[in-house]
């Protein structure tokens, strides 16, 4: 029980956090980049490569975009594909598979959505800039965690856990927010055709089988479908994660020994050291490659695969490209709408997270792992005010076709995002350091 536990939550956990820490660390040095490739005297180049059409065609058929197109729609829609494997992983068998054990993450989620929305929608008396409601409402997994590694043993790794399963529960609900508020002109028709594909890959995920090539066929088919038909094709990507099965063939601790019986004719036969292997050699490593396809969870392996190119090149590349905020003196910028924004983050996510955090923990309904402490979960809450990358997508959305309140917006993020993280730094870089349990 404890291996099991420790080989689908502790360990992925551990392996989430270093990748997150390091990618917020990229993250950081593209925006970086990004602020200041847009202010410099090659602003007009970072303008004119993001809007640079790139696309395919076949007979009829003509795809067509910008680069900053298919990065949004497209690449983001493989960062969505992790989102939605971990959101399926956590909910089966980590911190999210009871209730008790994901009241907590829950009640800190839906409070870091709702408060940050209810103060911009209080604070926001400009019609044409409520679109921008979604905005505030999203956590940073990456930065956020990439602060609390800086932290060390100040913080203990419950916190860590508790932060990346609350920011979870936070973006499934930012994703049903711009699945469901933030699509227009929905061709039903087209999702209709799309559950042709999604329900054969539900299929073979009930009947436990796996092909990466066929998935990724019917998982790029979605996409198209989901993009012609109005439904920000990004959602596409979390639906089929869902149809990813979890379970292995067999079972890695029952068939270890077919495992040990490979590598014992192999290391019979390859005493020698040639370069060259033999055939028998060949077909042996062939066996282990098998034995281990059927041995790795599908779920798990693709997570695996794709995580560390979500975290160390499509969310850093998504910020290069869309951090690029001019702020020279001529530029239109509607401050207003930045502050709203930046005052949602910086307060709103800290009142929400906390008080609903406490209000499940008096309801009864969840349980504060024993080495939190109260300044734990208020440093805790600011950082989940850095609402970089989901926040900025929202914006994207929000404003496509208004560039002073889509800039104005990334200001408010930006300055929110830093003031909430650096006084969540504050908070637990003050506190007593901790030892896990």
């Amino acid at each position: 029980m404890k291996n099991t536990l420790k080989n689908w939550v502790v360990t992925p956990i551990s392996k989430f956090v270093q990748i997150e820490s390091f990618g917020g660390i990229l993250l950081f040095i593209a925006t970086i980049v990004a602020l200041i490739w847009a202010n410099s005297p090659l602003a007009e180049s970072y303008h004119a490569i993001w809007h640079y059409e790139v696309g395919f065609e076949f007979g009829n058929f003509k795809l067509s975009k910008t680069l900053i197109h298919w990065i949004n729609d497209g690449l983001m829609a493989v960062f969505f594909f992790v989102i939605g494997l971990e959101i399926k992983r956590e909910i089966l068998m980590g911190e999210l598979n009871t209730i008790r054990k994901a009241s907590l993450p829950i009640f800190a989620a839906l409070g870091g959505v709702f408060v940050p929305i209810g103060i911009f929608m209080f604070l926001n008396k400009d019609p044409e800039t409520f679109r921008g409601w979604g905005i505030p409402m999203a956590t940073d997994i990456a930065f956020s965690l990439a602060v609390l590694q800086i932290l060390g043993n100040r913080v203990p790794l419950a916190l860590k856990i508790f932060l990346t399963a609350f920011a979870i529960v936070d973006d499934l609900v930012a994703v049903l927010a711009i699945a469901i508020f933030y699509s227009s002109s929905i061709d039903w028709m087209l999702i209709l055709y799309s559950l042709v594909p999604l329900t054969i890959m539900f299929i073979l995920s009930r009947r436990q089988y796996f092909s990466k090539f066929i998935y990724a066929i019917l998982g790029c088919s979605v996409w198209f479908l989901f993009l012609k038909s109005g439904i920000h094709p990004t959602i596409s990507g979390v639906i089929v994660a869902l149809s990813i099965p979890i379970h292995q063939k067999m079972e890695l601790a029952s068939n270890i020994y077919q495992l040990e019986g490979i590598a014992n004719k192999l290391f019979k036969i390859s005493k020698g050291s040639s370069p060259i292997l033999s055939r028998k050699q060949i077909y042996l490593i062939d066996d282990i490659q098998e034995w281990t396809s059927k041995v790795q969870s599908p779920l798990q392996y693709s997570e695996h695969v794709l995580h560390g190119w979500v975290a160390y090149f499509i969310i850093p590349l998504f910020a290069l490209a869309n951090a690029g905020i001019s702020f020279s003196s001529d530029a239109e910028l509607n401050l207003d709408l930045a502050w709203h924004i930046a005052i949602a983050l910086i307060v709103g996510k800290c009142i929400g997270v906390v008080s609903f955090s406490y209000l499940g923990l008096k309801l009864r309904l969840a349980d504060l792992p024993g080495n939190i402490k109260f300044p734990h979960l208020l440093g805790t809450g600011f950082l989940a005010g850095i609402g970089f990358t989901m926040s900025i997508f929202v914006t994207n959305l929000a404003f496509e076709n208004s560039a002073i309140f889509a800039d104005s917006s990334k200001v408010g993020i930006l300055a929110g995002s830093f003031i909430a993280g650096l006084i969540g730094y504050i908070i637990l870089r003050l506190s007593k350091p901790v030892e896990d349990e």
